[in-house]
C-alpha cells in the first residue's frame, strides 16, 4: 500500500470509530452517509444490510470524490440489521417502536447482522457478511420501562445497545460480540489487510 493512502470511513458512529480505533485504525476522514435504510418489499434481513452497506460506502465515496478527497482512498462503511425471524426491527426513535422492540426479543432469541463493505482506492468492492445469535432474558415492565427512560435505544439497531445496559439483558451469545456492537473486527482486519491497507504493520507506529 502506497504511504499516503488514506481511510473514510462512511459512518457517524461512535461505536464504530471506537472499535476501529481499538484495533490500531485510524480513519482520515468520516464522511457518514445519509440513505433510505427502510426494507424493500419481502427484502430479507441478510440482503438488507448489505444493500444498505453497499449504498453508504458508494454515497461516501461520491461525496468524497466531489470534494476531491477520494485519490488513494479506501473507503469503509457497515450496516447492521436486528432481526426476529424474517422480521425486521427498527432503529427506533420513538419510544412506542422502542418498547414493541424490547417486546418482541423478551425471552426470545434472535439474530444480528452487520454487513461490512470496503471500496479501494482502485475502485474495487469487498463485503462480509457476519450473523450472531442473540438470547434475551425475560423483560419484566419495569426493566422494559426503565430502560426505554434512558434513551440508550435511540438510533439503535433492534433498540437496543449490547454494549450498553441492555448488556444484563443478554442470556446468551453465539457468535462475534463485536458484530452486534455495529464493526465485526476480524472480518473487517481481513478485508482491509486483504486489499493492502496495513492494519497489523500500523500497531508498532502507535506505541
Amino acid at each position: 500500500m502506497a504511504a499516503e493512502s488514506r481511510l473514510i470511513l462512511a459512518s457517524a458512529s461512535p461505536r464504530r470509530l471506537g472499535l476501529l480505533q481499538q484495533v490500531g485504525v485510524e480513519p482520515d476522514l468520516l464522511r457518514p452517509s445519509e440513505i433510505d435504510e427502510t426494507p424493500q418489499k419481502a427484502e430479507l434481513p441478510r440482503a438488507l444490510a448489505t444493500r444498505l452497506a453497499q449504498e453508504k460506502a458508494e454515497r461516501a465515496l461520491e461525496r468524497a470524490k466531489r470534494a476531491e478527497e477520494a485519490d488513494d482512498a479506501y473507503v469503509l462503511a457497515a450496516d447492521t440489521v436486528v432481526a426476529v425471524g424474517r422480521r425486521i426491527l427498527p432503529k427506533p426513535e420513538m419510544t412506542d417502536e422502542a418498547s414493541q422492540c424490547l417486546r418482541l426479543l423478551s425471552g426470545r432469541s434472535h439474530r444480528v447482522f452487520t454487513s461490512v463493505c470496503l471500496i479501494t482506492p482502485a475502485g474495487k468492492q469487498r463485503a462480509r457478511l457476519v450473523e450472531s445469535r442473540v438470547r434475551f432474558k425475560r423483560l419484566s415492565r419495569q426493566e422494559m420501562e426503565t430502560y426505554i427512560a434512558t434513551d440508550e435505544w435511540r438510533g439503535k439497531a433492534g433498540g437496543y445497545a449490547i454494549q450498553g445496559l441492555a448488556g444484563a439483558f443478554v442470556v446468551k451469545l453465539m457468535g462475534s460480540y463485536t458484530n452486534i456492537v455495529g464493526m465485526p473486527l476480524h472480518e473487517t482486519m481481513t478485508l482491509l489487510e486483504g486489499e493492502g491497507y496495513p492494519v497489523v504493520a500500523n500497531w508498532l507506529l502507535r506505541m
